[in-house]
């Protein structure tokens, strides 16, 4: 395993967003559009979810994102972030704040 300093751990902006809906890539199997307010501003953030998790049951969810990623196109789509998820066997696991905290509270 390799190690990063504190300070290029600092680098990280993980934010808690809130999704505020999600629905399928057209022309993917594996793709979720989702849009995530992040209490100043709101983005659309592609996940690979779409295989683990309805549209439909994200909606109102309030998750951790790599707020700070360089946006990247997949299926012609813009993602500015990334959802974060462990996996287990069965894939991706959905990580939530156990207590509502307002959108774009920072994790540290």
């Amino acid at each position: 395993m390799e190690t990063i300093s504190f300070d290029e751990f600092k680098k990280l902006d993980i934010r808690i967003g809130k999704i505020l809906s999600a629905e399928k890539v057209e022309g993917s199997d594996k793709l979720l559009k989702l849009e995530v307010d992040f209490g100043q501003d709101k983005r659309q953030i592609i996940a690979g979810i779409a295989q683990f998790y309805a549209p439909e049951a994200l909606v109102g969810k309030e998750c951790p994102f790599a707020y700070n990623l360089a946006p990247r196109t997949l299926k012609g789509l813009e993602s500015q972030g990334m959802i974060l998820c462990p996996s287990d066997t069965a894939g991706p696991v959905l990580l939530h704040p156990d207590k509502e905290v307002p959108p774009g509270s920072l994790i540290k």
